[in-house]
């Protein structure tokens, strides 16, 4: 939106940038909205491209290369990064005040004046807000989404522990994205820098997941000594020099299909983004980078829309915008959706021949090339609007 010369306003609940996570891989979609929002070289000089990786059978010890850099020609690589260095890249951009955070939303209404339509954000301290354009960007558990009448995201019957690694001597490890995989279980790491790997382990979901939940400590060593204990020593040792602050727990969420395909990605000056429209497993490791597509999308259709009537122009001119930018991401979300759980069920599940025959032959043989193809999709880059014109701002004003 400020790109575009928007002005908005961004109500975050937590109390601070949330760093939820630790790391994200970012494939070259992700990198070419980054270069059309004009950040993507503040990132690229501090991270360095990730070439190769190695798949590690557990059972059979067999060990598969998958090069990333020949099934990319667009100049964009695979990059692993601090997921608070993006946060702050974005940040930084933005007007001091652009960020309000404790910010928790109650409900969500719509108020007509003038032959315009406008949110009306209803906050859980009883301020109320009006908006021209409402876009929802809170998370797997919307709102927003649950207020355009989209069903809540399903378990995937998986979850995931996340964490970063630091060795202050050095790890001594290659940039190189290190994957193991046995039934039931995946599991990974790749360096950040010299001194950081991130890593993760996913595995079929258990109640005793969620005994654990908010004890870093006890994950760090549930790990090590029961979930990954067949592992790599390689991969146990970095799992225990993890910083306890970064593990996390989750279970796999994720939107099912048909309902992005068939459901109101938006309402006349309302819509989503994100996890809050497309929630998926990260097997792909396409969440974050959508969503970066979707800040493009969105400001594309909302940037046209200010061109041909030359404002900010909100009521049904400002609908019609939202209703093309959720078009044109309706069937490119439910095909990530789709494409990261049959990665993951392929890659994941069981451990008889047919489903290593699938996993090791078709799918990092045949099919990992096609997938990849995904992560090479450009959402295109931003119109052009003139900074000049006062009716630009979305004049969001507090009612009450």
């Amino acid at each position: 939106m400020k790109r575009l010369g928007v002005r908005a306003l961004v109500l975050e609940k937590a109390e601070g940038l949330r760093t939820t996570g630790s790391a994200l891989s970012l494939s070259p979609n992700a990198w070419f909205a980054l270069e059309a929002l004009g950040i993507a070289n503040k990132l690229t000089t501090a991270y360095a491209p990730c070439k190769k990786g190695y798949v590690t059978d557990i059972q059979t010890g067999a060990i598969q290369e998958v090069t990333y850099a020949k099934f990319d020609t667009s100049g964009h690589l695979l990059r692993v990064l601090h997921r608070k260095a993006l946060l702050e890249a974005l940040a930084e951009e933005l007007p001091i005040d652009t960020i309000r955070f404790s910010s928790k939303l109650k409900s969500i209404g719509n108020q007509a004046q003038e032959g315009s339509s406008s949110a009306v954000i209803h906050m859980d301290d009883g301020a109320s807000i009006k908006a021209k354009v409402l876009i929802g960007c809170d998370g797997v558990h919307s709102v927003v989404a649950h207020w355009l009448g989209l069903r809540a995201p399903v378990n995937s019957g998986r979850w995931a522990v996340r964490g970063l690694a630091v060795f202050p001597e050095g790890h001594g490890q290659n940039l190189e994205f290190r994957q193991f995989v046995t039934a039931g279980k995946r599991a990974a790491f790749v360096p950040l820098n010299d001194k950081e790997l991130y890593w993760f382990l996913t595995c079929k979901f258990s109640s005793k997941g969620e005994d654990m939940a908010h004890d870093p400590e006890l994950l760090k060593r549930e790990v090590t000594d029961n979930f990954a204990k067949e592992f790599p020593q390689l991969y146990l040792k970095v799992v225990q020099h993890s910083d306890l602050s970064t593990i996390t727990w989750a279970p796999l969420m994720f939107r099912l299909p048909w309902d992005i395909i068939f459901g109101n990605l938006s309402n006349g000056n309302v819509t989503v983004a994100g996890d809050a429209m497309h929630p998926m497993t990260p097997d792909m490791g396409q969440g974050g980078c959508s969503a970066l597509e979707d800040a493009v999308v969105l400001g594309r259709h909302i940037g046209d829309s200010i061109i041909r009537n030359e404002s900010l122009v909100a009521g049904d001119q400002m609908a019609g915008a939202l209703k093309r930018y959720a078009e044109e991401r309706r069937w490119r979300a439910a095909g990530l959706i789709t494409g990261s759980f049959l990665s993951g069920w392929v890659q994941q599940e069981g451990s008889g021949w047919l489903k290593k025959f699938l996993r090791d032959v078709v799918f990092y043989r045949l099919l990992y090339s096609v997938i990849f193809g995904a992560r090479r999709y450009d959402c295109g880059k931003l119109p052009c609007v003139s900074s000049n014109n006062p009716e630009l701002e979305n004049n969001q004003s507090k009612i009450d």
